[in-house]
């Protein structure tokens, strides 16, 4: 029987469930992205952009973060960061953004054990045209 858009919408649903369930399974840490706040109003400064607006931190988990190799000459350290995506579209939906390419490309830092990261690639993993697996890399 040949598979139909519908079978492959049941399997994607079920690929991210099982990606969140072993992702939580691994013991999933927990990475804040920092965002920048948007002020909007009527202060001129901050029209201008003389006021810092500040940013926002956003709690993101389950996450698995494993050590990458890096060169001599490279960043001090490279963490892969694994993230299941039911965990970035909780976030997608709370900020009302498209998808999660703009969400990432939007993100200032990842801070993990209170180490400041800058992300280095992102990568998503599909199956039937559902994202169910998000891969960071982010360098110090």
């Amino acid at each position: 029987m040949p598979e139909t858009g519908i079978q492959f919408g049941i399997f994607g649903t079920a690929l991210v469930r099982a990606a969140d369930a072993m992702l939580r399974s691994l013991g999933g840490s927990e990475i804040t992205l920092l965002l920048p706040m948007f002020q909007t109003g009527d202060n001129l400064n901050a029209q201008l952009g003389l006021v810092d607006p500040g940013v926002e931190e956003v709690p993101l988990s389950p996450v698995v973060v494993r050590n990458l190799p890096s060169a001599n000459t490279g960043p001090r350290r490279r963490l892969e960061f694994l993230m299941p995506a039911a965990a970035v579209s909780a976030g997608l939906s709370s900020r009302n953004v498209a998808s999660a390419e703009a969400f990432f490309d939007g993100v200032m830092g990842i801070v993990y054990d209170s180490d400041l990261f800058h992300i280095e690639s992102f990568t998503s993993e599909y199956f039937g045209g559902m994202a169910y697996l998000y891969r960071l890399v982010g360098v110090e």
